[in-house]
Order: structure tokens, then sequence, then C-alpha cells
């Protein structure tokens, strides 16, 4: 047995155990070297004055606070102030200033008419016989009152009159303070218009295809008619088949009844103006409700994007234009009309991502509105 290593063993490094770990030489100073040291010493909040400490009640204050509450109470309210800490009031109990904080301070006495559940009237006010006046009844009111003036009377009459006036027939109960926001049906009035007797009178032709739009949807013939249509691209395509080129026309319409009701619909065709009609009817069909809130356009920021087409919709203060877009990449206008309608469908509303949060309805509306509401 040679008494000799290996000859490998002195031109190889010994293996370093990995819990050992090698001290790396660098010229440069350590972290804890290059830390420069404070000239100041850290102060306290305490000790500048930013957290109060809020004195006792005082005899004067106790003897304002029992004409309003009783033993009991005070005690509690002492209790709750020592409970608090001066810290957490002073940083947590301020009022925020930002574009996130509050328009209000809930006392939790009364009931805030948006955002608080009401107070409902009682089911024994109801009136399922309440109706309305006729115009008979209101003018026997209006006589009767004329009747009972005084000799002199006061400028007053008129607006006590025009507040005790009841415009209903039933409980009194149930027209000023009913459980329920439906008013009464309207009275049947007699028709004054007289219809014609004349058969020989012109009649508007309607095509098969408003017809099975019409059975599709369920809207009338003259609502459809009523929808508000414009057309926004015109092409002319041209296909290519084994008998030649074979061109017809490609018509994109948009329609809606101005109340939250959109859709778009496309149409092509050897005839224009089959085409056209096409698309206006296809448009109809395919008329969705876009989420609405408080009758603004839209209510925060969307995208949309179709093929290579990528459209963004802002929010504008309230007014005639309160709403801005921007397209990107491809402008496609067939595109662009699909994207637009996509991001219009994404929307949510602003009651659902309240309920979702936990949020008031009024926290949510500073972030939609950008601070504008």
């Amino acid at each position: 047995m040679s008494a000799f290593p290996p000859i490998r063993c002195l031109f190889t490094k010994p293996a370093i155990p990995s819990r050992f770990l090698g001290r790396s030489f660098h010229p440069s100073k350590s972290l804890n070297a290059r830390r420069r040291k404070r000239k100041f010493p850290s102060l306290k909040a305490l000790e500048l004055g930013a957290i109060k400490q809020f004195p006792a009640y005082s005899k004067a204050n106790k003897k304002a606070l029992a004409e309003k509450y009783n033993p009991a109470q005070i005690a509690a309210i002492e209790a709750g102030e020592v409970a608090i800490d001066p810290v957490d009031l002073a940083q947590q109990g301020a009022l925020r200033e930002d574009t996130m904080g509050l328009d209000y301070l809930d006392d939790l006495s009364e009931i805030h008419p948006i955002v608080d559940k009401p107070i409902r009237a009682p089911e024994s006010n109801h009136d399922p016989n309440l109706r309305l006046k006729e115009e008979d009844e209101l003018t026997d009111d209006l006589v009767n009152w004329f009747r009972s003036l005084p000799e002199e009377p006061s400028g007053d009459e008129w607006t006590k009159f025009d507040e005790n006036l009841r415009l209903t027939v039933g409980k009194e109960e149930a027209e000023h303070n009913s459980p329920s926001s439906l008013a009464p049906e309207l009275p049947v009035l007699p028709s004054f218009v007289q219809k014609s007797t004349d058969d020989n009178h012109e009649k508007v032709e309607v095509s098969p295809a408003m017809r099975r739009v019409a059975l599709q949807t369920g809207y009338s013939i003259s609502q459809i008619k009523r929808f508000r249509v414009k057309l926004l691209v015109t092409r002319r395509v041209v296909n290519q088949t084994k008998l030649g080129k074979i061109g017809s026309m490609y018509f994109l319409s948009v329609a809606g009844n101005g109340k939250g009701m959109l859709g778009f619909g496309e149409a092509k065709s050897t005839e224009g103006f089959g085409a056209r009609e096409m698309s206006y009817l296809n448009a109809v069909k395919n008329m969705r409700a876009i989420p609405r809130y408080e009758e603004r356009t839209i209510f925060g920021d969307v995208r949309g994007k179709v093929g290579g087409t990528e459209l963004e919709l802002m929010t504008r203060p309230p007014g005639i234009s309160d709403l801005a877009a921007r397209v990107t990449r491809s402008r496609n206008p067939m595109n662009t009309v699909k994207a637009a309608m996509q991001a219009l469908l994404s929307q949510q509303l602003p009651e659902d991502l309240a309920r979702a949060r936990g949020k008031k309805l009024v926290d949510v509306r500073k972030v939609y509105y950008n601070g504008l509401t």
C-alpha cells in the first residue's frame, strides 16, 4: 500500500462542504458599512404633537351630556372613548380629501334615499280599487272649491287647494303613502276619433321578410318601422367561380330605439336594394339591451377586440357627448362596428360592482365618473 496520495490530488482543488461558504473577497464595502448614519434621531408622533391626547370630560361637559343621554348611555360613551387608541383615531379618524373620499357623513340616524333601503308603507294602505279621477270629477272638485271661497280670499287659497287636491278615488293612504310604486291604471276615455269606413283606402304593402322578423322578435310592424336605422358600410364584392366573376353588394347597418336597444346586421346580394333591406332587418333581429346607468351612454372605460381591430371607449363628463373612442391597429370598418358592440355588451352595472365589493353605490360612482357625479 503506497503512502503517497494520488497524483490527481496534487493538482485538484479540495471540495468545500456546502455548509462552509467561502468568503467572497470584493474591493467594495459591505452593505452595512455603506449605510449612512442619520444626522438626526427619529422622532415619534407623540413627540411631534401629531397625535393629540384628548382630555377627559369636565363637569360642564358631563352636565351637557346629561341633558341628552341617561347615565347608562354616558357610561357607555366614556367606555367606548377609553377603548379607542388615540393613534388609531388620529390616523384613521381623519376625513379623506382625495378623489376617493366620500361626499357625505353617516350619522346612522337618517335614511339615505339612494344607498339605503327605504321604509315601506304598511300593506294595509293598499287599495285594489284605487283609480284616477275622471275629468268630470276633477271639474266638480274645482267648482266646489270656488263655492267655498270666502268673500275676500287670500293668495294662499289656491296653494292649499293644489296641495290637498286628491287625484284618485279610494283610500287616501293609498295615494299619499302607498306600499307600491305602481301608479293606478289610466281611466278609459271615450274615443273621439272616427274610424274610416272607406274600404278603398291605400294599404301599405309589407314585405314577407319584415313579417318574418316581426314573428321572430315579437315587435309589431309599426314598431319595426319606428326604429332608428343607419347604413354604415357599403361595398361591392366579387366572388370568383368557375363561371367567372360574380359581383354583389355588401351592406352593414345598425338599428336601435334610442333607449338602450342596439344591434347591427349584415347582408350581401346581387341586388343592392334587397341586400340593404335585409341588412336593416337583420340589425333589428340582432338588437340587444345595452346596460345603461342614469341615462348615460357608458359608465366606465371598456375595450373590444375583433380580429386585428382594437377599440377603446372612454367616459366623458355628462352632457350631449359623454363618450370618446380610440381605435388602434387595424381600422377595418366592419370589425370596428363589431368591436364597439362587443365593448358595449361587456359592461357591468355599478350596482353589481358595489354589491360584489361590499361597498355603497356612492363609492363606486366616484371611480366610474372620474369624480364627476
